[in-house]
C-alpha cells in the first residue's frame, strides 16, 4: 500500500508540473510591452535604416538604440565635455552603463571618415556623407568635422568637377565590404604618396599642378589596387 500510494502521489506532482510549466513558458515568451526596457545588446543592428540619399544605399541602426558596449575599433571622441564613440558612421553616446546611438553633434572632429561614404559636390567644395551626417574635411584641425548640411541641395552632384574616375573590377570576388576597403585604403596610400587628393578642391594643390598631380594619384591608386587583386581601367 504505502508503495502504491508513493507511485500515486509522484504521478499526481507529475501532472500538475505538466500543466503548470506550459503557462509559465507562455508567460516567459510574451513579448514585451512598448514600455519596456530596450533589450541588451553588445551589437547594433545593422539591417535597420538603410540610407539611400545620394544613392549611399546602408544600413546604420536606429537612433535610440542601446548597446552594453561600443563596437571593438570604435573611436573616442569629446566635444563640449561630453563624450562620444564613432565606429563605422555609427556615432554612440554613453549614457548609465549603457551606449546609445545617436546624432553627432555639429563641430564635433574625427581623424577618419566612415568605411563606407559618398563624397558629395555644393558648389565645387566636397563634403563627406554618410548615415544622414555631412563631413568636411579642416586642415586646422587636421580632421573631418560634422558639418551642418549644405544650404543649396540641389546644386549636390556626386561627381566632382573635372572627375577622372577609375572603373574597378574585383578579380577575386571580393565582397563589396572588402571592396570599400580597398578602395578607401589605396586612395589613403595614393593621396600621401602624391599629396593629391581628388575629394578636395583642385586636388589641394596649386592650380597649374592639377592635370600632373592628378595622373600621378591616379597611376599610385591603380598600382595600388591591381596588387589588391583588381582590374583597373
Amino acid at each position: 500500500m504505502k508503495m502504491s500510494y508513493r507511485i500515486s502521489l509522484t504521478v499526481a506532482l507529475g501532472l500538475a508540473l505538466g500543466m503548470a510549466l506550459p503557462g509559465y513558458a507562455q508567460q516567459q515568451e510574451r513579448p514585451r510591452s512598448e514600455h519596456a526596457p530596450a533589450a541588451r545588446s553588445n551589437v547594433a543592428p545593422r539591417t535597420g535604416n538603410v540610407d539611400t540619399r545620394f544613392n549611399h544605399n546602408r544600413a546604420y541602426p536606429a537612433r535610440g538604440f542601446a548597446v552594453d558596449h561600443v563596437p571593438e575599433g570604435a573611436v573616442s571622441a569629446s566635444f563640449h565635455g561630453g563624450s562620444y564613440y564613432y565606429h563605422g558612421g555609427v556615432w554612440y553616446r554613453p549614457e548609465g552603463d549603457r551606449f546609445f546611438v545617436v546624432a553627432p553633434p555639429i563641430g564635433i572632429v574625427v581623424p577618419i571618415l566612415p568605411p563606407f561614404y559618398t563624397t558629395v559636390w555644393f558648389g565645387g567644395a566636397p563634403y563627406y556623407y554618410a548615415n544622414d551626417t555631412y563631413y568636411v574635411w579642416s586642415a586646422d584641425q587636421q580632421g573631418y568635422v560634422v558639418s551642418d548640411p549644405p544650404q543649396n541641395p540641389d546644386t549636390a552632384s556626386t561627381q566632382p568637377p573635372g572627375n577622372d574616375d577609375l572603373f574597378v573590377y574585383p578579380k577575386n570576388g571580393q565582397t563589396d565590404q572588402q571592396q570599400a576597403t580597398d578602395r578607401y585604403e589605396c586612395h589613403s596610400w595614393a593621396r600621401q604618396q602624391t599629396g593629391f587628393d581628388p575629394t578636395q578642391p583642385l586636388g589641394g594643390v596649386d592650380q597649374g599642378q592639377v592635370d600632373a598631380a592628378r595622373a600621378q594619384y591616379q597611376r599610385a591608386e591603380q598600382a595600388c589596387l591591381e596588387g589588391r587583386g583588381y582590374t583597373v581601367r
